[in-house]
């Protein structure tokens, strides 16, 4: 991990396309800008660690569904069969 000082004002610079610039720094928190293309996406790590969970959570529970309806429909009568 690279770690550097700035200045409010000062930039970073990050390849040849996106710049990150120091806005505001107040107590314990910094405010940055983010100059990137639109197609660059960039997401707090804290949102999308949540959405990740979130999905993680939903396929598991779409799984248990899925399963369910698997031993219902074995369990279910076949109406084929000679009784």
């Amino acid at each position: 991990m690279l770690v550097l000082s700035r200045r409010v004002g000062e930039k970073l610079l990050i390849g040849d396309d996106i710049e990150v610039v120091i806005l505001d720094s107040r107590g314990d928190g910094v405010r940055i800008g983010i100059n990137a293309p639109r197609d660059m996406k960039i997401h707090r790590a804290e949102v999308a660690d949540a959405v990740k969970e979130a999905d993680v959570a939903s396929a598991h529970k779409m799984d248990v569904n899925v399963a369910v309806a698997l031993l219902e429909a074995n369990d279910a009568p076949d109406d084929n069969e000679d009784n």
